[in-house]
């Protein structure tokens, strides 16, 4: 699965931009709807996207509403007799008398498990041709948007070049913004995992001359672990990360669940420095 088709997979936002395109299924696959020519039964569209049943019900259960909002519909009491009692001609498909449900998928919703199913090589074609940007963007935002696509993925090649090196956790928060950012999209990750880095974290409080984040960043960051460990918090993994001198080093991967400690050590070696008096600040 490559970057983007993982990302159409992961990203409700990017499947909804593209949940009219229902066209992609005729060219990937011949499908085959029932007598009404707009629905479909959960055992053809697993036979679409050559998968079992039991994947298309269990993929179902976890994404309803999203399908339901693409057209999904489940059939029951009257609307399911009317359908077991209608005349031949008519009626969409041949039921067993104890079904008591039915469920039935427009082309938008067989779009949407397209989009959403992995394992599945005509699933992969679908996605495959909806990401495809001579498709789906205008000319005069392909070179845009092919050019934003070639920088998350060398990011993304870069930062998986560290595997077994850097912190996992940080990777996977790191390749989630890569690939949101080329896709144009916020990245969707929990405001908890996002990177904390040191010298961004003094800026904040108002170290900003280079001379000063480089003589106060490597005691900051040794005091930080030394209060993880006294604490009890485990240390998280390496990443690289650049000084202000413009070199690169390997730092500890904090994110944003370690503001405590950062806070700690700003509040009792660095605050009296830095932080204004309270007359002239205006308190």
């Amino acid at each position: 699965m490559t970057i983007l088709d993982q990302a159409l997979v992961e990203s409700r936002t990017l499947r909804a931009q593209h949940s009219t395109r229902t066209d992609v299924l005729d060219r990937v696959k011949a499908l085959s709807l029932l007598p009404d020519n707009t629905h479909a039964t959960t055992e053809i569209v697993a036979g679409f996207y050559e998968v079992d049943a039991n994947t298309i019900r269990q993929l179902v259960k976890r994404n309803r509403e999203e399908l339901t909002e693409n057209g999904l519909r489940v059939l029951r009491g009257a609307e399911l007799r009317e359908m077991k009692q209608g005349p031949a001609e008519v009626q969409a498909v041949t039921l067993p008398g104890n079904v008591n449900s039915l469920t039935l998928f427009t082309r938008r919703a067989i779009l949407n498990v397209g989009q959403l199913l992995t394992g599945s090589p005509v699933a992969e074609r679908v996605r495959r041709y909806l990401l495809d940007v001579e498709e789906i963007a205008p000319a005069e935002l392909r070179n845009e948007a092919i050019e934003r696509a070639a920088v998350a993925r060398a990011q993304v090649l870069m930062i998986r070049a560290g595997d077994g090196y850097l912190d996992p956790a940080w990777q996977r928060t790191k390749i989630k913004v890569a690939v949101a950012r080329g896709l144009g999209e916020e990245p969707g990750i929990d405001p908890a995992d996002r990177p904390l880095y040191v010298p961004d974290y003094l800026r904040e409080k108002g170290v900003t001359a280079k001379r000063d984040l480089a003589s106060i960043q490597s005691w900051f960051g040794r005091r930080v672990a030394g209060l993880a460990e006294a604490s009890g918090v485990d240390l998280p993994e390496k990443r690289t990360s650049e000084l202000p001198n413009g070199t690169l080093r390997e730092t500890l991967a904090w994110t944003q669940r370690h503001r405590p400690l950062f806070d700690e050590v700003w509040d009792r070696w660095y605050a009296a420095d830095y932080d204004p008096p309270l007359a002239l600040a205006g308190v």
